[in-house]
């Protein structure tokens, strides 16, 4: 059977009804004219010549898309596909008189045909509707004022407004405004996610609440809406290994089979009865093309792909929707994969005065600092409502910490070594250490005399992290940790969500080793990581996963995966989507064998007719479909 690269331009994208559907709709009408034929016949005595007339002219209609591609690949690539044995065979129940049987042989094998197109036009089609999702008309922005304008002339630059309960119509950054807006079209996320000021957003998202002003960043069509349905359409087209093998075993099987039948019309047996083994050889036809076969893995592949890109999660071809239901063990980075990527307060510890006069105390040392901890310690005091303190002559100490004035005496902020450098006793804090036992990276507050307080921080593990890796162990995957954190840190995130594979203090190279070292002991290896500082990695594993690569050129390119939403939930998602695809592929491979290993032997035993080999071989196919497109139901 003909695959989606070998449809007709026209017909890939199709929105309309089945009925309509050209390869169908022929196959509708060539019935009609044989019901009308074979009734007007058994009626009013139609003659012969009428008669088998009208059933060429239905052969001609119905089988006009099927015949057409098997004469172009036979003549333009020398291949004897599926359609020159139907062909061969209708052909054949002509030349013996059987015109009702070549007939109806045409209508069933086209009309399976055209449900086979019409599965992957519509696989096609539901995800190119994504892009109905974005607006056909901007509010474009010019000198104060705004005015409608085409979404597809919207330019790189361009400010435009949004209000609420309308579509985003390309990505851009929020320039003025705050809102909620609803990404679920192109992360696959279930919430809704605040945006303000400087915040990233795309194309067919929905404004919830408040109007945001927008400064475009892509044009229509470069946006990531487009790119998502670029790359699954790439991704339909790409095949993987067991179709590969399913094709090259077609390419030999069909003109063996061809072979076969001209081979028993031929033999000397045949001679004395040429009707008889002719009628044996068109039944072999029918009964041996392996178009349920052909279709076993295609229309599950395409359908599962089509599925993953509506929620947000891009598979970038066939062999890597297959390698996801192979993965036996899969490797996640820590910080911002495992972990929230921002360090977080956890634990204040006050040795003089309360809990919030310390972080207070911090908080306001921290003010005019860029380190990633001062903005955590800063974050916490605001979330408590405590105000900083005016400071003066504040300085970073690179490497350790930073100082300012504060209340007439300068205050410190930083590592334990900063203190040490004071000769003060950080050994004997019991807090201290226990602290750093959890993993947690502990920040001093005090001056050069005395300590007044500790503050913990730690990159927290993902709510959900913990979740996916037991549902990842009772899939039967192993779980790993692959970091470059420090070993004490990696070993306390790892214990909490239940990882006991741990590899730490990993330079990006030894990230790739101990991936080789994976794939050497498992059949296939996934690695889920941010798609940029993790590429090696991910380039290296069975399967690379890239998480929140939403708008990210290089995040997508970098990974086998693209999961658009920064959600580790979709790891598990995928995974089981890979698996679903492959059992049903499987499926489908082991009924087609089943269906060939009947029917060949009965169409050579004579134990069946045409009539029979064509239910059989067309109502076999239209099951394989079915199978197939439970992949996106589940």
């Amino acid at each position: 059977m003909s695959e989606t690269d070998d449809t007709e331009e026209s017909h890939t994208q199709w929105s309309g009804s089945w009925y309509s559907f050209p390869p169908i709709r022929n196959a509708l009408i060539a019935a009609g004219i044989v019901l009308l034929t074979f009734t007007f016949s058994r009626i009013y005595s139609l003659p012969l010549v009428a008669e088998n007339g009208l059933y060429a002219i239905a052969m001609l209609i119905g089988g006009f898309h099927w015949a057409q591609e098997g004469i172009e690949e036979l003549v333009g690539e020398f291949e004897i596909d599926i359609e020159i044995l139907m062909l061969a065979a209708t052909a054949g129940a002509a030349f013996l008189g059987l015109w009702e049987e070549a007939a109806f042989l045409v209508i069933l094998y086209g009309g399976a045909e055209g449900v086979e197109e019409y599965t992957f036009a519509r696989t096609r089609a539901s995800i190119r509707s994504l892009l109905d999702l974005a607006p056909e008309e901007a509010r474009l922005i010019m000198d104060g004022s705004s005015q409608m304008v085409p979404a597809r002339e919207l330019n790189v630059g361009d400010v435009f407004r949004v209000k609420p309960g309308e579509s985003i119509p390309t990505d851009g950054r929020v320039i003025d405004g705050r809102s909620t807006v609803d990404q679920a079209a192109v992360t696959g996320e279930s919430t809704a996610v605040d945006k303000q000021e400087d915040d990233q957003v795309f194309a067919g998202t929905v404004n919830q609440e408040g109007v945001l002003d927008i400064e475009a960043t892509t044009t229509f069509e470069d946006n990531t809406l487009s790119q998502m349905i670029h790359l699954v359409e790439e991704a339909q087209e790409e095949k993987g290994k067991s179709q590969l093998f399913i094709e090259k075993f077609g390419g030999v099987y069909s003109p063996v089979v061809l072979l076969a039948a001209v081979g028993l019309m031929l033999a000397p047996f045949a001679i004395a009865f040429p009707d008889y083994w002719t009628r044996r050889a068109i039944v072999l036809l029918v009964a041996a093309a392996p178009c349920a076969l052909v279709m076993s893995t295609p229309i599950a592949i395409a359908s599962g792909i089509g599925r993953a890109g509506r929620e947000g999660v891009l598979v970038k071809g066939g062999i890597h929707l297959e390698n996801l239901g192979k993965v036996e063990a899969i490797a996640f980075d820590k910080t911002g994969t495992l972990t929230r990527g921002t360090p977080a307060v956890t634990d204040v510890v006050a040795f003089e005065g309360t809990e919030d006069d310390v972080l207070g105390r911090a908080a306001s040392v921290e003010q005019y600092s860029e380190h990633h901890l001062g903005e955590a310690i800063m974050e916490a005091a605001a979330e408590r409502g405590l105000e900083q303190t005016e400071i003066s002559e504040f300085s970073s100490i690179t490497g350790y910490g930073a100082q300012a004035q504060l209340m007439e005496e300068t205050v410190y902020v930083g590592k334990p070594g900063l203190f040490e450098r004071f000769e003060l006793d950080v050994d004997g804090i019991a807090a201290v250490e226990q602290l750093q036992n959890e993993g947690k990276t502990v920040v001093l507050v005090g001056t050069q005399s005395r300590i007044m307080g500790v503050i913990a921080l730690r990159d927290e593990p993902r709510p959900e992290a913990k979740d996916v890796i037991r549902e990842l162990h009772d899939m039967g995957v192993e779980v790993l940790m692959l970091t470059g954190d420090n070993e004490q840190t990696a070993q306390a995130i790892a214990s909490e969500l239940g990882i006991d594979d741990v590899r730490a203090d990993l330079k990006p190279e030894e990230k790739v080793e101990a991936v080789k070292e994976l794939t050497a002991t498992y059949e296939a290896v996934g690695m889920v990581g941010d798609g940029i500082n993790d590429a090696p990695a991910l380039a290296q594993a069975t399967v690379g996963i890239a998480m929140g690569t939403a708008g990210t050129d290089a995040a997508i390119e970098a990974a086998d995966i693209a999961l658009m939403a920064d959600d580790i939930t979709k790891v598990t998602y995928a995974l089981r989507l890979g698996k679903r695809a492959q059992r049903i592929s499987r499926e489908n491979i082991v009924f087609s064998l089943l269906v060939l290993a009947a029917l060949i032997p009965a169409a050579l035993l004579g134990v069946i007719g045409i009539a029979i080999a064509v239910v059989a071989h067309e109502g076999s196919e239209l099951l394989a479909i079915g199978n197939g497109l439970r992949v996106r139901r589940g």
